[in-house]
């Protein structure tokens, strides 16, 4: 550490230093190996304490665990400034770069880069990548229209609804939230009229991408009863809106804005809450506007 510290003292400090990782670092006047808790609280108050001294821009880069939370004290994500996590795994080159933390902005902002030869290259049209669809109809998919940071993204939901052998049949959700999922069911029985008590239901979203917001509800119903149906959804379809526990369909934010992604992306029809249907007509795309869950499922 007190190597780290005298480039700091430098009568020109570098404009930004990466510490890789603070796991590593070791103070030496405490009692520990590197990597406890008390090392790694140490550390970074005595590197950050330097950088605000000196205008320096500071990167401490931080194991994970297993669950994907920053490894070591609860402590260093109240210190630090901004916590960025890069999320990806072995299976796709795509990485996705989430905002976890930012005391100067949003948090909700996502970057979306591809592993490349020469190091990640950042993805200009992410919506792109999560789209790339089979050319044949298959029940239980349906593209719907999230918000990450300050622009729309486009990603595909699957469904798979199937018999149940099981006394307690099987709720997997990937990408969504399980409980959501399993109080979605429920609204579509009492307000829908389709009985799911007997069947594994199984969703995921496509890509990898992990939906927080609640734009996603009406797009997950549809999808389940396009796959307990078996009967496909038209591929230019596009779907979002908010489920309420009566079976109405609540508006949601920058509904105009996802739109116009959607049109741009080939999409001719949309259902969407009615409060969401913009003034001004978009062009190339057809707009169903519903407030019920009988409306939307009528209306496919």
């Amino acid at each position: 550490m007190r190597d780290v510290l005298t480039v700091f003292e430098e009568p020109q400090p570098p404009t930004a230093i990466v510490i890789d990782s603070i796991q590593t670092m070791y103070v030496d006047t405490i009692d520990s190996a590197p990597g406890t808790v008390s090392q790694v609280r140490a550390s970074a108050q005595e590197l950050i304490k330097a950088a605000k001294r000196r205008g320096v821009v500071l990167f401490l880069v931080g194991h994970v665990t297993k669950e994907g939370n920053l490894a070591g004290p609860k402590v260093l994500e109240h210190m630090i400034d901004c916590f960025i996590m890069l999320e990806g795994g072995n299976d796709t080159k795509y990485r996705i770069l989430r905002g976890q933390k930012n005391r100067f902005g949003a948090v909700n902002e996502l970057g979306v880069f591809a592993m490349t030869e020469t190091g990640l290259k950042e993805v200009k049209n992410p919506s792109a990548i999560f789209l790339a669809r089979t050319e044949e109809d298959t029940p239980g998919s349906l593209v719907m229209v999230l918000w990450e940071g300050t622009r729309p993204l486009l990603v595909e939901i699957q469904a798979l609804v199937d018999a149940s052998p099981l006394g307690n049949p099987r709720r997997v959700a990937v990408g969504l939230d399980q409980n959501r999922l399993a109080m979605l069911l429920a609204v579509l029985h009492r307000h829908g009229g389709l009985y799911m008590a007997d069947q594994d239901v199984f969703v995921n979203v496509v890509g990898g991408v992990k939906v927080t917001e609640t734009s996603a509800d009406l797009a997950l119903l549809l999808a389940i009863v396009s796959s307990f149906r078996d009967k496909s959804l038209p591929k230019d379809l596009v779907v979002f809106g908010e489920v309420g526990l009566a079976g109405e369909i609540r508006p949601v934010p920058g509904g105009q804005e996802r739109l116009r992604e959607a049109a741009k992306h080939g999409f001719t029809r949309a259902i969407v809450p009615k409060q969401n249907v913009p003034k001004d007509k978009i062009e190339g795309i057809e707009i169903v506007p519903v407030t019920k869950v009988a409306q939307a499922l009528e209306a496919i």
